[in-house]
């Protein structure tokens, strides 16, 4: 498994007072968006996120936010934090800030109670009505193409742009996509097979199959690590759209799906295997399937610029060990 002090961070330093000097951005920085323009007048100093994962970039790039949402999804200890969360403060030294509990949507006022300088969101749901109330608490950089379709690159470039450190932002891509290369490089078994991410397959209900189009990042990792969308989900695959879906009586049109990576158990699978429609699939047959749990490898499918180090060499594995069984 990758360790964060292999990554971009020991060559930027930890924080703005630690930056190499030339490489942050000038103030004020005007960042283009779904919903217009946001302008960060001054150098923030107090950083607050909201959604899935945003905070991920500030502490990649040695800033601790003052507030950020709290993990509802793979967290084993339930304390709030995700594993490679957990250890980026450690190794900044950093207490826990705020967690936001955004099971109810976004908390306005405990964003507010953090004074933030800016809100980064660039990988978010919010809507026109949740960015103006944002924008009365702080300058907000939202997503730039449609919500929960912003991309590890994209979210890093728009949340680093937020903070004045546009080339860090890409030094921290580049160390990453070193770091993808480098793994998939051990596992050419993967090269060229197509892969596609079922959403959930209810055990109730099998009668219908819905799918994240090529625009979710879970797609669009995959790619990353040499994968291919098959037809199916290109087709479904329209702006502003992350998910697709189609009635398993059209089960056939699946049938150059090579891969299938879902979240659930082997109870779900031998389901599968056993219906009628569904056990025609190319891929049920050779058990080319990626099951994901509700644990850090399965949240960390959904990448992000901690969780990528963090998971790669056990995704990776996995999905080698699936397109091993391709005939």
């Amino acid at each position: 498994m990758f360790h964060y002090a292999k990554m971009i961070l020991c060559v930027i330093g930890l924080g703005f007072g630690a930056a190499q000097p030339g490489l942050a951005d000038e103030f004020p920085v005007t960042v283009d968006h779904a919903y217009g323009q946001t302008t960060v007048p001054t150098r923030p100093a107090r950083v607050a996120t909201v959604a899935w994962a945003n905070h991920e970039v500030p502490l990649a790039l040695g800033i601790v936010p003052v507030g950020f949402a709290r993990a509802n999804f793979g967290d084993d200890d339930g304390d709030g934090l995700l594993p490679w969360v957990s250890d980026r403060l450690e190794q900044l030294g950093a207490d826990v800030p705020t967690l936001f509990d955004e099971g109810d949507g976004i908390d306005f006022e405990a964003v507010a109670a953090t004074q933030p300088d800016v809100i980064l969101a660039a990988y978010s749901g919010l809507s026109q009505s949740d960015y103006e109330t944002l924008s009365k608490i702080a300058p907000v950089i939202p997503f730039r193409d449609g919500p929960w379709s912003t991309g590890w690159r994209e979210m890093i470039r728009l949340n680093a742009a937020g903070l004045g450190l546009t080339e860090e932002g890409e030094a921290l891509i580049a160390e990453i996509e070193g770091q993808i290369a480098d793994v998939v490089a051990d596992h050419p078994v993967i090269a060229g097979k197509s892969a596609m991410f079922v959403t959930h397959l209810d055990i109730r209900d099998l009668s219908v199959i819905r799918f994240y189009s090529a625009n979710d990042p879970r797609v669009r990792f995959l790619e990353d690590l040499g994968l291919h969308s098959p037809q199916a989900v290109m087709e479904a695959t329209e702006p502003g759209r992350y998910s697709g879906e189609m009635s398993a009586e059209r089960i056939d049109a699946l049938a150059d799906v090579d891969i299938i990576v879902t979240y659930g158990g082997r109870a779900l699978f031998d389901r599968v295997k056993s219906n009628l429609l569904t056990s025609r699939m190319k891929t049920v047959e050779n058990e080319a399937v990626v099951l994901l749990g509700n644990d850090p490898v399965g949240t960390a499918a959904n990448p992000t610029p901690l969780s990528i180090p963090w998971v790669l060499d056990d995704y990776v594995s996995r999905l080698a060990d699936a397109a091993s069984r391709v005939e």
